[in-house]
């Protein structure tokens, strides 16, 4: 009976204090001795106030006699508090951190720095992958700066929606196995991390004669800039 009183007289407590809240809402300025504060300042003070006095009476309520668990009640839960409103306050710092981390243990995943910059870690066998999304169809590449153009595998050009059935291979190109033909074709959007180019050439290879697609000129060219530094590759898009 006496929580439920003590409970009760918190509540009109709180309601007098939106009471008030909503009465000064028009009245411009608080005025008290050495006082002088506007009307929202003096509203959420009084907020404030209300739900320390509501939420602390309620600890106090509920732990009257066991002051030492109500004590650390309220210490996890304020700490709790703080950790949530700083990963808030630093949630872009913490993306970025997060993005650094999965980038250099999954390869090709892109670290994002900024708008339009992709920075991507050199593989275990010496190679720069890169996971791009081809027509919104992901696909995996290898930095290759000695093929004019980006050139994809049967299997990734399917994957894009490109028409197999009507390519003509009538480019000559130049592979790890030798002279063959190719089919050129332009790609809707090629995207590599938050870099985005539209209307790429590119080449599809004949089927069984390439086994991994090759980010190539035709791409990087488009950049405002590339370049390998130690073991990261890095690519500014236009802004």
């Amino acid at each position: 009976m006496v929580r439920r009183r003590l409970l009760w007289v918190l509540l009109i407590g709180a309601a007098l204090s939106l009471v008030v809240l909503l009465a000064r809402h028009d009245a411009g300025t608080f005025s008290m001795p050495s006082l002088n504060m506007s009307a929202d300042d003096f509203g959420a003070l009084a907020y404030n106030l209300a739900l320390i006095v509501f939420v602390g009476g309620s600890v106090l309520v509920l732990f009257r006699e066991r002051f030492s668990q109500a004590l650390e009640a309220a210490l996890f839960w304020a700490a709790v508090g703080l950790v949530l409103a700083l990963g808030y306050t630093y949630r872009m710092e913490l993306r970025d951190v997060g993005d650094r981390v999965l980038a250099e243990i999954i390869p090709g995943r892109a670290a994002t720095r900024g708008v339009q910059t992709a920075e991507f870690v050199r593989g275990r066998t010496g190679d720069f992958q890169v996971s791009t999304l081809i027509n919104g169809a992901r696909s995996n590449m290898v930095l290759d700066t000695g093929a004019s153009a980006v050139v994809l595998t049967q299997e990734a050009a399917k994957a894009a929606g490109l028409p197999l059935e009507v390519l003509a291979y009538t480019v000559n190109v130049d592979t790890a196995n030798g002279r063959t033909r190719a089919a050129a074709v332009t790609l809707d959007r090629l995207a590599v991390g938050n870099i985005v180019e539209r209307s790429v050439p590119a080449l599809i290879a004949q089927p069984g004669q390439l086994k991994t697609n090759l980010l190539g000129m035709s791409f990087l060219n488009r950049l405002e800039s590339w370049e390998v530094r130690g073991d990261k590759l890095i690519m500014r898009g236009h802004r």
